[in-house]
């Protein structure tokens, strides 16, 4: 599972140019599943999420989680972090999960975040989406589970 982690101001998702979810300060997660993916992989992404030091304290320092700082949370399901470039100039995307199954795990993670957060909202899956973000940073980081374990 793969995962970009980006400290926003504000991020909200549009469908068909109507706002469907918004958050205020927080992080914007965008979520890609990969073939093999299992929820160990799902739990690894979250608990890393939540805890991952990138909130600034009194002093300026990045030593604040998102737990610790309150923030919201956003979850945007995004199959395009699975793109292989590595042959031609068209992204491969064979390694990213069947649409069903990385539903089921992205359900699976929206499930387990919603009450570890202060607030959660989400992107729709398979859907075309329009999402606007202000990083605050910018501050982004790449997570993925399989060079976790």
């Amino acid at each position: 599972m793969r995962a970009v982690i980006q400290r926003v101001d504000r991020a909200c998702v549009r469908i068909n140019s109507q706002v469907y979810s918004f958050i205020n300060r927080g992080v914007l997660v965008l979520l890609g599943v990969e073939k093999g993916d299992s929820e160990k992989d799902a739990d690894y992404i979250l608990e890393k999420t939540v805890h991952l030091r990138i909130f600034e304290d009194d002093q300026g320092k990045m030593n604040l989680s998102l737990l610790d700082s309150g923030g919201e949370m956003m979850v945007v399901s995004q199959f395009t972090l699975l793109g292989d470039c590595i042959k031609g100039r068209r992204p491969s995307f064979t390694g990213a999960e069947e649409p069903g199954r990385a539903n089921v795990l992205y359900e699976y993670f929206v499930g387990k975040a919603v009450s570890r957060v202060k607030k959660l909202a989400c992107g729709k899956f398979q859907e075309m989406m329009e999402v606007e973000l202000i990083n605050n940073g910018p501050v982004t980081i790449l997570l993925d589970s399989r060079k976790s374990f």
